[in-house]
C-alpha cells in the first residue's frame, strides 16, 4: 500500500485537505514520520506536507518575541545570527535533535507533534512560555507548549488540526534560558532526564521570575513551579540552587527502563536543574 501526496500551499488549504481526510498524518521535517511508517507498516491515506506553507516555515524575531514556524529545520536555528544570544537554551536544545543530517529536516514542531516524554526541545520550549499556534477546520487556536501533550505519543490535536508555529515572548534583558539533558553515552541519543530552565533577574542580579521544565521524568515534560519558587527573589546563590534541585528530584516520576532507574532520574534531574538554572542566571546577568 502506498500513500497519496498533497502539499497545501496556505493554512486554509491544509485546514481544509486534512478535514476530508480524517485518516491524513501531517509531515513537517518527517524524521519520526518515516520511521514510524517503516517500523509499523502502518501507511496512511495520505500524508499532507506542510513545508510549504510560509507560515510553518516563518522566523520572525522582533522586539515582541519569535514566531517560530513549527516546520522550520533545527539547523535554521542554530544558524541563525541572533537566536542562540536571545534564545540559547532553544537553540542547546535543537542541536541536541539527532545528527547534523537529521537537523536539516527536524523541525520543533515535529519533535512536540511526536509527543515524547524525552523529546528535548519541548522543556526548553516550555521553558521561555512558547505557546503553539494551532489552525484547524473550525478555526485557529493557541495552547501553552506545556498544556500540548496528553501522554506518550498523545496530544491535543484534534482531527483536521495541525500546528502552525510557534509564539515565544520576548525574554528581554535581564532574561536568559538554558537547556541541559543527560544521556548514558557521548553519542546522539535520546535524554534520560532533560532540563529546560529560564529566569529574569535584576540590576542588583536577584531573580525576579523563574520558570522550570523536566523532560523524560514522567508521561509528558512536566513544568516544576516549586523549583521556580525556590529560585524567585533570592540571588541564585548555591543554597537557592540546592532547593530548586531538590524541588525537581521531589517532582519526578520516572520510569525504570535500559537508561536508568527511577532513583537515578530524580537524582539527575536535580543536578541538571541546578546546572541550567546556574547557566541562565550567568547569562541573565550578562544581558543587563
Amino acid at each position: 500500500m502506498s500513500a497519496r501526496y498533497a502539499s497545501p500551499m496556505t493554512v486554509s488549504e491544509a485546514t481544509e485537505v486534512l478535514g476530508q481526510n480524517p485518516g491524513a498524518r501531517v509531515l513537517a521535517g518527517g524524521t519520526d514520520l518515516m520511521v514510524q511508517m517503516r517500523l509499523t507498516r502502518n501507511i496512511p491515506e495520505l500524508i499532507v506536507d506542510v513545508k510549504n506553507i510560509a507560515a510553518t516555515r516563518e522566523i520572525a524575531l522582533s522586539d515582541d518575541g519569535l514566531v517560530l514556524g513549527a516546520a522550520v529545520p533545527a539547523v535554521d536555528l542554530t544558524d541563525h545570527p541572533t537566536l542562540r544570544q536571545v534564545y540559547p537554551g532553544v537553540v542547546e536544545a535543537a542541536e541536541l535533535i539527532g545528527s547534523s543530517q537529521i537537523q536539516s529536516r527536524a523541525s520543533l514542531g515535529g519533535n512536540l507533534c511526536h509527543s515524547s516524554p524525552a523529546a528535548d526541545t519541548v522543556p526548553a520550549l516550555m521553558a521561555v512560555g512558547a505557546v503553539c499556534r494551532i489552525a484547524g477546520p473550525t478555526g485557529e487556536r493557541r495552547v501553552a507548549v506545556e498544556d500540548f501533550c496528553t501522554g506518550p505519543g498523545s496530544n491535543v490535536l484534534a482531527d483536521g488540526e495541525f500546528l502552525v508555529s510557534f509564539e515565544i515572548p520576548a525574554p528581554g534583558a535581564g532574561s536568559r534560558d538554558a537547556y541541559l539533558r543527560f544521556i548514558p553515552r557521548n553519542e546522539m541519543d535520546i535524554a534520560v532526564v532533560g532540563s529546560g530552565v529560564s529566569v529574569t533577574v535584576d540590576a542588583s542580579g536577584n531573580c525576579t521570575a523563574a520558570r522550570v521544565a523536566l523532560g523524560a521524568v514522567a508521561p509528558t515534560a512536566i513544568m516544576v513551579p516549586d523549583a521556580a519558587a525556590a529560585l524567585i527573589g533570592t540571588a541564585i546563590d548555591d543554597g537557592d540552587l540546592e532547593r530548586a534541585g531538590a524541588a525537581a528530584s521531589a517532582a519526578s516520576r520516572p520510569i525504570t527502563d535500559r537508561r536508568g532507574t527511577a532513583e537515578f532520574r530524580r537524582h539527575v534531574a536535580g543536578v541538571l536543574t541546578r546546572r541550567a538554572a546556574a547557566a541562565a542566571r550567568d547569562r541573565a546577568r550578562a544581558s543587563l
